[in-house]
């Protein structure tokens, strides 16, 4: 965090110090939990006094922003996860319905954010989609799915911060949220369809590949295509489910019915 923070260049108030944070976490550099250096660096990296540091802190955390924990420091408040509030998730999470609709939702607007993201992306945006994706290739060699779906969230993140638009990051952060709190509890299921693995691999290397050659429609239709993709392979793995779970329960009462089953066949 050494370079986020710049010193305060006019009348070292306790103002300039909340706006400059305040910027910080609307612009998605600062999230949820990140930890703030101590109160003594923090002030020599805005180069302000200690009580203005304080003032300035206190502001932040009136404001919800900052959360201070006894023994822990001063970190970033969960401001993301105030978009949906816990009756909204619940409501979600108990009707099939919105599953349908959160994807629908996500491939319009991830479209836009990967058009975005080939046209704003910088060369230290594309330095981090470069990671994300190196770490994607391990985790699908290694076969671990949970690490697998945790790096496909994060690279979609990514994306909508190469997009550089303040109201797309925070929505996108939202659905993501509902996805890392387990609202969808079949996100899962996909990486078990087979070949859905591969085909989502490549469907990340295609939106990553125009993002990085800056070409915006080849991006916004690759984003599309992978929700499409992803809402299909859901479907599927439902119906599957659903085939496994009624094949099950027949064989559980043709075998308990079995001693009858001939008497039945003689009558």
């Amino acid at each position: 965090m050494s370079d986020i923070f710049s010193r305060i260049e006019h009348s070292r108030t306790a103002d300039e110090v909340v706006q400059q944070i305040e910027s910080l976490i609307l612009e998605g550099v600062l999230r949820t939990g990140d930890r703030l250096p101590g109160e003594r660096e923090l002030a020599r990296r805005f180069e302000v006094s200690r009580p203005i540091l304080r003032d300035a802190l206190k502001t932040l955390e009136g404001r919800g922003l900052l959360t201070t924990r006894p023994g822990g420091g001063t970190h970033v408040a969960d401001v993301i996860g105030q978009l949906f509030t816990k009756p909204v998730t619940d409501l979600i999470s108990m009707h099939r319905k919105a599953a349908t609709d959160y994807l629908e939702y996500r491939r319009e607007i991830e479209a836009v954010a990967a058009e975005y993201a080939a046209r704003r992306a910088t060369s230290d945006d594309l330095a981090l989609l470069d990671r994300i994706m190196a770490r994607m290739d391990e985790a699908h060699r290694t076969g671990n799915f949970d690490d697998e779906a945790e790096i496909d969230v994060e690279f979609h993140h990514a994306i909508c911060e190469c997009a550089h638009n303040i109201i797309l990051l925070h929505t996108l952060r939202s659905c993501y949220r509902l996805l890392s709190d387990g609202v969808f509890q079949n996100r899962l299921l996909v990486f078990n369809v087979p070949g859905a693995r591969e085909a989502l691999l490549s469907q990340h290397r295609a939106i990553y590949a125009a993002i990085k050659a800056g070409d915006p429609a080849a991006a916004r239709q690759a984003a599309m295509d992978h929700i499409t993709h992803v809402e299909r392979t859901m479907a599927e793995a439902e119906r599957s489910g659903d085939w496994q779970r009624v094949s099950r329960l027949r064989l559980m009462q043709r075998s308990e019915a079995g001693d009858s089953e001939p008497a039945r066949k003689r009558s």
